[in-house]
């Protein structure tokens, strides 16, 4: 098979790009594919990725209206027997119209002939848009929700649709009536042996920040926590969200004079067992949620405890995957704190904690999801074979 995957990768500041490399990776690992084309954004970057049997076309530009037809035009000339497409609603823009055209493009594979499949990790109907800043006002949280509306309908247009949560799965199902939805799980990067927690106290927290990931909390949270530990590390790695632009900027003038904060910026792909395993605990410094947490998968392949709220996905996937938390209230600094120093100081619990979420997450790893996938392209393409040939 030929497989053509539209998704980011790294060193894309987008989002995704992590679990896109996973992905393609893990297609490259098995013997049915023998080539693989990515379809990816473009950046100001180098390219870092070298993939056996995959070539990388960085073709198409964040919030670039006319995505769908470059995208389209690649196809074409590349005529793949299969296209899996790796979204989330923003994955194409911030702005409403390059975004929405973005997500029409699955569709439009379809009616093209291409089987197509669409991996999409949120769900709009579960998003607290305001909180998550995407709309400023109940009006306008209503439009994107009608607008939210319409785009699931034109994705659900292809001729499969996975979900990384089994929620989202019956939400389709119950309001959409969708009979083309399966439930793929988000999958674990590797299997790794636990490294102890470091003798050093150190909080980590790892995203793209701005919209609802809200790091002032954290770091207010941090100080206080240094009367405790006047050593205690904070790690803030990654990047703005590509929907709050200078936000990381901000943040280190507003707390110029903070101690024992490290801002590590993009993260490699190479560095990041080290950022897990230097780390005594993972923070989610959430006010909403927005789909399956990558993160949290991560925080369980290295055995680390994790610090979050017990807010909508967040909740949903400790209940259903098994994961163990310290929960705090939302937005709530001193609520924060206390979750923090009882994991902190107390390294057995930490331990156990971190020991259960690598339990949690051993319990599929991704080159297992992408036979999900490849089974669903196999009965595609026989659906194909039978309206040809009649039988």
């Amino acid at each position: 098979m030929h497989l053509a995957i539209v998704s980011t990768l790294p060193p894309s500041l987008g989002t995704l790009t992590e679990y896109g490399q996973h992905l393609v990776q893990a297609f490259a690992e098995k013997t049915s594919i023998s080539k693989i084309s990515v379809l990816t954004d473009q950046t100001v970057l180098p390219e870092t990725l070298a993939i056996p049997r995959t070539e990388i076309h960085r073709i198409w530009r964040f919030n670039d209206p006319l995505n769908p037809i470059k995208i389209m035009q690649k196809l074409r000339q590349l005529k793949p027997d299969a296209v899996l497409f790796n979204l989330q609603f923003a994955t194409f823009g911030s702005g409403h119209f390059a975004a929405a055209s973005g997500l029409s493009t699955p569709a439009l594979a379809r009616a093209s002939g291409f089987p197509s499949i669409v991996l999409l990790h949120n769900l709009m109907d579960t998003i607290d848009l305001q909180q998550a800043g995407f709309a400023s006002s109940a009006l306008l949280e209503q439009i994107i929700r009608g607008a939210g509306h319409i785009l699931t309908r034109v994705l659900l247009q292809s001729h499969r649709l996975a979900v990384t949560m089994p929620e989202y799965q019956q939400i389709l199902q119950n309001k959409y009536a969708a009979k083309n939805v399966f439930h793929a799980p988000h999958g674990t990067f590797a299997k790794r042996q636990a490294k102890p927690l470091p003798l050093q106290r150190t909080i980590l927290t790892f995203g793209k920040f701005g919209t609802y990931k809200k790091l002032e909390p954290l770091i207010e949270a941090h100080q206080q926590l240094l009367d405790h530990d006047t050593n205690l590390r904070l790690v803030i790695a990654g990047t703005d969200s590509p929907n709050a632009a200078g936000y990381l900027a901000s943040l280190k003038e507003r707390y110029a004079n903070a101690q024992q904060i490290e801002y590590t910026g993009y993260v490699p792909e190479e560095a990041v067992p080290d950022l897990f395993e230097n780390s005594s605990v993972v923070a989610f410094p959430y006010v909403a949620t927005t789909g399956s947490s990558g993160v949290l998968h991560q925080a369980g392949e290295f055995a680390r405890a994790a610090v979050m709220p017990a807010i909508g996905d967040l909740e949903g996937l400790v209940k259903s995957e098994g994961y163990q938390a310290e929960f705090f209230t939302a937005d709530d600094v001193s609520s924060l704190r206390d979750a923090l120093w009882r994991v902190l100081s107390d390294r057995e619990y930490a331990t156990k904690l971190g020991l259960d979420n690598q339990k949690a997450s051993s319990g599929l790893l991704i080159s297992e999801v992408a036979d999900l996938y490849l089974a669903q392209f196999a009965h595609l393409q026989m659906q194909q074979k039978q309206v040809r040939y009649g039988y």
